[in-house]
């Protein structure tokens, strides 16, 4: 990694907190973060979009950000999209791949066109389904399934449904975080998570890393407030498989466009070993429970270095086409 200087890297805001279901999580990753930049000489200052005019940014004389939101308004293309007008050079993917990948249904349809592997699944479009149609998910996908939000992160609203009689309770629940209720396949194997991060102009697959949850349940509270989830890094895989992902994940990175850095999340069929890619985050958690962080220390990069790599990829999408 070619050495950044900080003080080249001007006036920076952290972007953290926001609108969305995520801000608590947003806060720890922009506290993080900023206590990261800081220790690095970096010029960074605390900006929450709840709170203040994102117009501030440019009256303030912020040079780029650091984007540490986390779902809607943060990692959907909405907040880029403004800082694309005001001309603020910000980390993470462009408008259109930002979009695209918050939304899980737009993300499967673009990986199932360029050929890469995701579980089958069943679009519960809001006032286009029947208590019918959600009844018969279960015999379309099997059971288990995954029923949850087609736009929000941190398994926020997701359930596992292992009795077909629990469908409605758990399609009433994601539906009242979005109108759009995805309904996937359940993969049975690893649980595995790849970040991305793009070093000196190059996109790269970062350690994968294997995680072990209480019963296999990886939710909210087990992701961010509890220390019972073993994140295995090492991930413990075939030297075969942990490449084989590294490069899947980097296709799928490149197939929605995104830029700066990503982590994908994948699940390893336990029978076939094939791996199915579930979704790409493209503004990843950074709080002390967070897996990107923990991938790069293990390919010896710290956390301040990485948060200071990230901050070196920013830029605009016009700036990108005029090249």
């Amino acid at each position: 990694m070619s050495a950044v200087s900080p003080t080249s890297l001007g006036k920076v805001a952290v972007l953290m907190g926001g609108r969305s279901a995520e801000r608590e999580i947003s806060l720890l990753s922009g506290q993080g973060v900023l206590q990261a930049l800081r220790a690095r000489g970096v010029d960074a200052h605390a900006f929450d979009p709840a709170q203040r005019p994102l117009t501030d940014l440019h009256i303030e004389g912020f040079a780029r950000c650091f984007i540490a939101l986390h779902g809607r308004f943060g990692e959907d293309g909405t907040v880029q999209g403004a800082l694309e007008l005001l001309g603020i050079p910000y980390t993470g993917s462009g408008v259109m791949a930002s979009s695209m990948a918050i939304d899980k249904v737009t993300t499967k349809r673009l990986w199932l066109a360029d050929g890469l592997p995701t579980p089958r699944h069943v679009l519960l479009k809001q006032g286009h389904f029947s208590a019918a149609d959600v009844a018969a998910v279960p015999a379309e996908l099997g059971l288990p399934l995954i029923v949850k939000p087609a736009r929000e992160g941190s398994s926020i609203g997701l359930t596992k449904v292992t009795d077909a009689a629990h469908m409605a309770q758990a399609v009433a629940l994601a539906a009242q975080l979005d109108a759009d209720v995805l309904c996937e396949q359940f993969i049975a194997g690893d649980e595995v998570t790849c970040p991305v991060l793009v070093l000196d102009g190059q996109a790269r697959a970062l350690p994968v890393i294997r995680i072990v949850a209480p019963d296999g349940n990886y939710d909210y509270q087990n992701k961010y407030f509890t220390d019972e989830v073993q994140y295995l890094v090492p991930c413990g895989l075939p030297a075969g498989e942990e490449e084989a992902i590294g490069q899947l994940v980097l296709k799928a990175f490149a197939s929605l466009g995104c830029r700066g850095w990503a982590r994908a999340d994948v699940m390893i069929d336990a029978a076939s070993r094939r791996p199915y890619l579930l979704e790409m985050n493209t503004s990843p958690g950074m709080t002390g429970h967070s897996l990107v962080p923990m991938s790069a220390r293990a390919q010896g990069l710290s956390y301040e270095d990485l948060c200071l790599a990230v901050l070196a990829t920013a830029s605009l999408d016009y700036e990108r086409r005029e090249q």
